[in-house]
């Protein structure tokens, strides 16, 4: 089955592909199927108000099973800032370097003990049925005082567990630990469920 990634991210694609393979789920973006998405505001107060937003928005344009995540960085601290602005912390969408150096400045003088933080990813796939499945999952961690590792994405080279950053983790490390490896590890369990349902119309 082929479900449609409301996403631009290659690497977010990435991740999910690995943990939805063994279910015979081929995910794509829409650009790799040939396809068009329109850009969704997230407007959502809530990483899965924003997810839902992306799928069903996706489903309709594409007529195909759309799956989209929300995920987001939720410092302590900061009153679980900067949530769903993650992205645009900076001011600028997508700008991981002034994202990470902002709240490494915001936590400059923070101690340690006041450091702790969790990732938080919410993901749902909506059918063109009008059936939709949403879960979520948390990573519990604390932001560092400085960038470690190359891997990852967005905050990872300062999200630290235990010693280690999700930048210097392998992929195969990041997705037993991680927010979205936890949030896909439901999805898959939900999904085998659903999908097996007896005259099952999902599409």
């Amino acid at each position: 089955m082929k479900f449609i990634i409301a996403t631009h991210n290659l690497k977010k694609q990435a991740e999910m592909q690995r943990i939805l393979a063994p279910l015979g789920i081929a995910v794509q973006t829409a650009a790799q199927a040939g396809l068009t998405l329109t850009d969704v505001e997230e407007t959502g107060r809530t990483f899965r108000e924003n997810a839902l937003l992306k799928a069903e928005s996706g489903c309709k344009e594409t007529g195909l099973p759309c799956v989209a995540d929300d995920s987001g960085l939720c410092v302590d601290a900061l009153d679980g800032a900067p949530g769903v602005y993650s992205a645009r912390f900076s001011g600028e969408h997508g700008n991981d370097e002034g994202n990470m150096q902002k709240l490494l400045e915001l936590l400059r003088d923070t101690p340690k003990e006041r450091r702790t933080a969790y990732f938080e990813s919410a993901v749902c796939v909506c059918f063109p049925n009008g059936d939709v499945i949403d879960v979520s999952g948390r990573c519990n961690g604390w932001i560092g005082y400085e960038k470690k590792g190359t891997g990852g994405f967005g905050y990872d080279p300062i999200f630290m567990v235990g010693d280690k950053s999700f930048a210097e983790l392998t992929s195969e490390e990041k997705d037993e630990i991680s927010h979205r490896g936890n949030a896909l590890r439901k999805l898959t369990a939900a999904l085998n469920q659903y999908l097996n349902q007896p005259d099952k119309e999902t599409l």
